[in-house]
């Protein structure tokens, strides 16, 4: 499922929030402006302190992007790879040069053109391979950066906890409102962990886990290619392919193959 983080991230919040409500919290208690203040703008600013202005500008996107979680559908791309394989086998590897100007994916695009081109195997392997290693450092870096964040969010909390606690310590002669002071004082402990474990963390894991997937069928990708350009066997191709997708997808590319396949004789 596409929206699985943004859908945990909710179940989470629903769950402590229904938990403190039974519990006989005021939601209307845990809404402290300065502690936001001191969470949101202490965060915000030690996370960029510590990246670059490009990357911490990034980040709100990356947080989207996570919260969508874009699926890449392998059963496609082998059907579409087959074909190509099978059109480069009757008519030449020239013959995918129309076909490289309708693929929407840039690297597919970029692999077969250099293909279409007679570029040398080893060096498509070594320009694709080093796409896929560019990818994963900036992935990577985006990442980190909510990884930092689940870290520094904490300490920014306390840091704002002790500061509210210094601000009790000036009230002590006043009994009355000591309360809500140590109250307010430590909501900046709950926001800082809540949003640690609830939202950075779980969002650098999952860019993590969408950096893998997508290496993955780049990979993919790039034995396709290079199969096409060696002239193998469609069908030996797609079994290949196939070991790059879970167990359970693999019948349905042998599905889609068989009902396409009258459709390919029929034309």
């Amino acid at each position: 499922m596409k929206a699985i983080t943004g859908i945990g991230i909710g179940v989470a919040m629903a769950g402590i929030m229904v938990g403190a409500l039974m519990e006989g919290t005021n939601p209307a208690g845990l809404i402290n402006i300065p502690a936001l203040c001191i969470i949101c703008g202490g965060t915000i600013g030690v996370t960029m302190a510590s990246t670059n202005f490009r990357s911490a500008m990034s980040m709100p996107k990356l947080a989207i992007q996570a919260m969508k979680g874009d699926d890449h559908d392998a059963t496609h791309t082998i059907q579409t790879m087959v074909q190509l394989s099978e059109k480069a086998r009757r008519n030449g590897l020239l013959a995918l040069e129309e076909d490289v100007a309708n693929i929407d994916d840039a690297y597919t695009r970029k692999g077969l053109q250099l293909v279409v081109d007679g570029t040398d195997s080893d060096l498509v392997r070594s320009i694709l391979e080093s796409e896929v290693e560019a990818m994963e450092h900036r992935h990577h870096q985006g990442a980190q950066n909510f990884k930092a964040a689940s870290g520094f969010a904490p300490t920014i909390g306390i840091l704002g906890t002790v500061m509210g606690l210094v601000n009790v310590l000036a009230h002590l002669n006043e009994p009355a409102v000591l309360g809500p002071h140590i109250a307010g004082a430590f909501l900046a402990t709950l926001y800082g962990v809540g949003s640690a474990n609830i939202i950075f963390l779980p969002i650098a894991n999952k860019l993590a886990a969408m950096s893998a997937e997508e290496a993955n069928h780049r990979y993919m990708v790039l034995d396709a290619i290079l199969s096409i350009q060696a002239g193998d066997n469609p069908r030996v191709l797609g079994e290949k392919l196939e070991a790059h997708i879970p167990p359970a997808e693999r019948g349905k590319q042998a599905e889609e193959s068989a009902e396409a396949e009258p459709l390919r004789e029929a034309a």
